[in-house]
């Protein structure tokens, strides 16, 4: 399966990611975000990072990049489109994604490992999982607070296109298990064609046993799959 990696002034996850990715056998590439083709590619990724230093706001630049308009093109034509983290800010940023994220409720960066549930396990993304899976992933966001408009709540829940929500070890998703004050704990969400999913969580970072866990192994398998 091949990959691409989109890299910005300021990204600090590319590597990670494109470890996680080779790690998995995915054939990957790094794709710098002047150029203006894509190599060929089943899944592109939008890493984490704070491209171009979060001026204005996070990935408000990068939406803009040269590269951006390849990602859309190819979104359009159904390739599989993976944001994390400021990827996700990006995606929302280009219109791939609805809604915005937000600083987060402390007007703090938060950098900690945090519990995040399954809510829907049949995706290209998920189906390794089960539904309502419990996950200890990684997450160092100072804007993850998600928010959009009651219209496409309501269409985020009706099409069973929220990825991901915060919640406890046991499973809880209520204010105390939700880390930044995003709208219902959603921690990811994916497009109306379930082909582009946008997460803040880091699951290139929760890989190896001896580092972390391997709970962020199974979306790659699932892509695989």
């Amino acid at each position: 399966m091949n990959s691409s990696v989109i890299v910005f002034p300021g990204s600090n996850c590319d590597r990670d990611i494109a470890v996680a990715l080779e790690k998995m056998q995915f054939k990957n590439q790094m794709v710098w975000h002047k150029e203006s083709k894509l190599p060929k590619s089943d899944l592109i990724v939008v890493p984490g990072g704070f491209s171009y230093g979060d001026y204005l706001r996070s990935g408000a630049i990068a939406g803009k990049s040269l590269i951006i308009n390849e990602v859309i093109k190819a979104a359009d034509k159904g390739c599989l489109i993976l944001g994390i983290c400021n990827g996700f800010q990006i995606l929302t940023e280009t219109g791939l994604l609805k809604g915005v994220l937000l600083r987060n409720k402390n007007l703090r960066f938060i950098n900690k490992d945090v519990n995040i549930k399954i809510i829907n396990n049949e995706t290209k993304f998920s189906n390794k999982y089960k539904k309502n899976q419990i996950l200890k992933i990684n997450i160092a966001h100072n804007e993850g607070n998600y928010f959009t408009n009651s219209n496409h709540l309501k269409i985020l829940n009706n099409e069973n296109l929220i990825a991901f929500k915060y919640c406890d070890k046991n499973g809880n998703i209520n204010e105390d298990s939700n880390p930044n004050g995003s709208l219902e704990n959603i921690a990811g969400i994916f497009n109306s064609k379930k082909n582009i999913l946008g997460m803040m969580p880091h699951p290139e970072r929760m890989m190896d046993n001896l580092i972390s866990n391997t709970d962020g192994a199974n979306l790659f398998l699932s892509l695989l799959k």
